[in-house]
């Protein structure tokens, strides 16, 4: 009985690994006031002040950043893009991914911001 025990243990963790999101090191910025969006189905793009963009932990331009969103779309259409970048990142680089939602005519995007307090 230990047995089936310890493995169900074994598992459990390996599972709760696997479904952990990738986050970057950034400064959110702030919104007087948020709307919360759905956690399941989201394509995140990390943008940091120096212009670095990440997807899933991989480093990625813009060129390879337009074919993933179109990728992800064909699989799933309702995808929610998710546009987090730190609040010293100067807007060209966050409007480059804009644009390419733009390009794209992709409307079902946030910003993800934190409340302010």
């Amino acid at each position: 009985m230990s047995d089936v025990g310890f493995l169900l243990l074994i598992f459990i963790m390996l599972i709760s690994l696997m479904n952990q999101r990738h986050e970057e090191p950034i400064e959110y910025s702030e919104a007087a006031r948020i709307e919360k969006t759905q956690e399941k189905d989201n394509l995140e793009i990390w943008i940091q002040k120096t212009g670095r963009m990440t997807v899933e932990g991989a480093e990625i331009g813009y060129q390879d950043l337009e074919l993933l969103i179109a990728q992800t779309i064909a699989e799933k259409p309702l995808t929610r893009v998710h546009i987090i970048a730190d609040r010293s990142t100067p807007y060209k680089y966050v409007n480059g991914a804009v644009s390419i939602l733009q390009k794209m005519q992709h409307r079902v995007v946030s910003f993800v911001v934190k409340e302010a307090l």
